[in-house]
């Protein structure tokens, strides 16, 4: 996702367009939960402001597949993403100096980062009310629901 900053630099024109459709790979998806991420729509452009900083706006728009918390079975996560990046900023906070190289701008990073912000903590799959959520000795309790209480523990209460 390499852009030639030339005609930028030089005042030629006011911004860039993008406008892409990128599948992620394995390899780049490897040390996350995402199982696939494929067919991202990236559309938005590159500019140049006062301060002669370059600037990346875009609408991020695609599926994940993440595990389900519960069953791990593959859960289909739609994002749809609004994000505006500084690009001297980004290479601060980040200290990746690697996307930005003389006339060339590499954008995958700071689209990398914003899909990653958009992983939710936890996915549940829709068909998860088939599961056993008990058994021996044990069930799963939701946070409205109140445990049930010891009556060994409750004779303890009374000597304090």
């Amino acid at each position: 996702m390499k852009f030639d900053l030339i005609r930028l630099k030089s005042g030629m024109d006011t911004y860039i367009p993008i406008d892409l459709t990128y599948s992620f790979s394995k390899e780049e998806l490897k040390d996350t939960e995402i199982i696939s991420l494929e067919n991202v729509s990236i559309v938005g452009e590159i500019t140049k402001n006062s301060f002669d900083e370059y600037e990346v706006s875009a609408h991020l728009q695609g599926t994940m597949v993440l595990p389900c918390s519960v069953t791990l079975k593959p859960v289909n996560v739609p994002f749809d993403v609004e994000m505006e990046q500084n690009v001297s900023d980004f290479i601060e906070e980040t200290g990746e100096k690697s996307i930005i190289c003389e006339n060339t701008l590499d954008i995958f990073p700071i689209i990398w980062e914003n899909i990653l912000m958009e992983i939710p903590m936890k996915v549940v799959s829709d068909d998860i009310s088939d599961r056993t959520l008990s058994g021996n000795g044990w069930k799963v309790i939701s946070g409205n629901e109140e445990p049930e209480k010891n009556p060994e523990l409750e004779k303890l209460k009374d000597l304090l």
